[in-house]
């Protein structure tokens, strides 16, 4: 099926009311994009990164837009006309509201090109001497014999390029001498986990604090021939929920990864030690350069040794021991 985009432009004053009409006239699915808000979640939610893409801030500088899909016909020009017409009536409605240019534009849009346009961006990636992360559409060439990680990762969480994910994984090449069960704390997508079996642990627990990433990495696993008899994916927060560390450590934890940002190491670096025996492996990335004196700080207060470590376009990850 092909759809017809429309975009229309506003103000961050205006994209509420805009937004409140598209529904009084019957569209209840739409897109909003807005500097405002989008520099109030990363005030609201600070601890859950530590850095935001250059790009991105600049993508979003002066936007306040919102999107919705018609579906294409004879009709689709007029329901865009319509609607044009509608919202301008809301400059005469709400005065003192500067509703911005108001404009409504239309574009032509394939179905295949809105859900998979994302998919071209990821391909096959070797990672440390043995993995070969490959996208699930894709069929790779792999001469070399490497463990392949299969990984649909939807268009939420990532597939192992990004630097620090990157270094996680040869760490747990270096780390696993089979037969480890591993706690994967912010698992997202699962693809630390799956990796950490691959490579021969006998089970894994990915805990994260998003519903959604429970569903998403069990599906990963599936997709890896891992049944619930070896991968465990919950949603939990080991920060807020005193009783979460002891209900995984009771399963038993020779490994824990925190693949997420120092603001969350930092205050998970007392609860490790409630995950791990003596002699366990904690490992940790997603620490920018400028924050590690922090990290390792936290972790030396909490008797958490730190045996190794890697730094790759400004991350750093950490390898340490009980």
């Amino acid at each position: 099926m092909n759809w017809t985009e429309v975009t229309i432009e506003t103000s961050s004053a205006g994209i509420s009311l805009v937004a409140a009409r598209l529904t009084a006239l019957g569209h209840d699915s739409f897109i909003m994009d807005d500097e405002q808000e989008f520099h109030d979640f990363l005030a609201e939610n600070r601890q859950y990164w530590d850095y935001v893409d250059d790009d991105l801030a600049r993508q979003m500088h002066g936007v306040s837009r919102i999107r919705l899909y018609l579906e294409d016909g004879p009709g689709a020009a007029e329901e865009a006309a319509d609607l044009a017409e509608q919202l301008a009536s809301l400059r005469q409605q709400f005065p003192a509201v500067d509703f911005g240019l108001l404009s409504v534009r239309t574009a032509p849009c394939r179905s295949e090109d809105w859900e998979n346009s994302w998919k071209q961006y990821y391909q096959p990636l070797a990672i440390g001497s043995r993995l070969l992360v490959v996208p699930q559409w894709l069929t790779p060439d792999n001469p070399e014999g490497r463990l392949e990680l299969r990984l649909d990762p939807g268009m939420i969480f990532g597939t192992g390029a990004h630097a620090s994910t990157r270094m996680m994984l040869e760490a747990l090449e270096e780390t696993l001498r089979g037969g480890e069960r591993v706690v994967d704390l912010g698992s997202g997508s699962g693809i630390l986990s799956i990796a950490a079996l691959l490579l021969g642990a006998a089970s894994a627990v990915g805990v994260d604090i998003d519903p959604m990433a429970e569903d998403i990495a069990r599906e990963n696993a599936a997709l890896n021939g891992l049944g619930p008899d070896r991968f465990t994916a919950r949603t939990g927060n080991v920060l807020d929920d005193a009783a979460l560390p002891e209900q995984l450590a009771a399963g038993g934890c020779d490994v824990v990864l925190a693949n997420i940002v120092a603001d969350v190491i930092i205050p998970l670096a007392p609860a490790v030690p409630r995950l791990l025996p003596a002699g366990g492996a904690f490992l940790c990335s997603g620490i920018l350069e400028t924050r590690l004196p922090e990290v390792l700080d936290a972790l030396a207060a909490a008797d958490i040794t730190v045996t190794g470590q890697r730094r790759r376009d400004d991350w750093c990850q950490l390898t340490c021991t009980l």
